[in-house]
């Protein structure tokens, strides 16, 4: 019984382990800038992803004719989402972030519509649109509001490319995981995106305050580079690969949930009726789009037999 969930439980424990990402890369970023950061939590991910990738017996080096493919994948999810996401943050308010990554669902349902085999069903559009319309009744029920006036449109559009991008990532990656393992296919991508931001974050670095940097700090780098990219990155190609992208994309939207969840736990905030009407429909809609009705039909007739 706990194998059939398996995956589905590793998906929730990424989206616990993005949830409180969110507030350690605040603290984190009152320290440092946001290009080394990247550059430096990139370095613990991918020295924890090559450790264990070349522990369990797996190459580094991927085959000939895939190597640019998956470099130009890598730069894609790796490096180009990482900077418009920083970037984009620095632009607009939490609340509009939040909701344009939570839009990540349904790029993927799109592009795997027109470019794969994985197609969309009933539920599977049910499940994403519920779950897009969950994030967004959290969102509106808080105390941060929506705004989408002139002084925010970049940074709105900034993080609405990192969710293409993170999207665009995600349906490519799910061609070569059949032939890598998830574990094998992390550490290359880490690397691609190591060797990219830190081109881009050793400016920074030369001029970076090391001795300013609280234990804290180096604390936030450390949680973020091994768990938040190292682990989750593994889990989340584990899960495109066993049960597909579209599946997999729509526990993006369980980080606001559970954001919500630790505040109440954690702070004792207050939660309006609005944001548990969202928290309601966005694990409806991942339980729809996890819904396999070939599955039910087959079953169906092993019964009428």
């Amino acid at each position: 019984m706990f194998r059939k969930y398996l995956i589905d439980l590793s998906l929730i424990l990424v989206a616990i382990i993005w949830a409180l990402n969110f507030s350690i890369v605040k603290i984190s970023l009152e320290e440092m800038d946001p290009y080394s950061f990247n550059a430096l939590r990139f370095i613990f991910a991918t020295a924890m992803l090559s450790y264990f990738a070349r522990k369990k017996g797996y190459s580094l080096i991927v085959e000939k004719e895939h190597f640019w493919k998956l470099a130009g994948i890598g730069v894609i999810g790796n490096v180009m989402y990482q900077l418009f996401f920083i970037i984009g943050v620095n632009y607009t308010y939490a609340a509009n972030a939040a909701v344009m990554l939570g839009t990540i669902p349904i790029w993927v349902a799109l592009l795997s519509q027109f470019f794969t085999d994985e197609k969309l069903t009933l539920y599977k559009s049910l499940g994403v649109f519920f779950a897009f319309l969950g994030v967004t009744f959290i969102i509106m029920g808080g105390e941060d509001s929506l705004s989408f006036e002139s002084e925010t449109f970049l940074g709105n559009i900034i993080i609405l490319m990192a969710a293409v991008c993170w999207a665009t990532f995600t349906i490519l990656s799910r061609k070569y995981l059949r032939v890598y393992s998830p574990l094998q296919y992390s550490a290359f991508m880490s690397i691609i995106g190591l060797i990219g931001l830190f081109i881009i974050g050793l400016p920074f670095m030369i001029n970076l305050d090391w001795g300013g940097i609280s234990v804290i700090g180096y604390g936030g780098i450390l949680y973020s580079g091994v768990l938040s990219i190292g682990l989750a990155y593994i889990i989340w190609n584990n899960g495109v690969k066993k049960i597909g992208a579209v599946r997999t994309a729509a526990y993006q939207n369980l980080v606001p949930v559970l954001g919500l969840v630790f505040g109440l736990v954690l702070l004792g905030e207050e939660l309006t009726p609005l944001q548990y009407i969202g928290a309601g429909l966005v694990i409806t809609g991942i339980a729809l789009a996890r819904l396999n009705p070939s599955k039910f039909k087959s079953q169906f007739q092993v019964h009428q037999k």
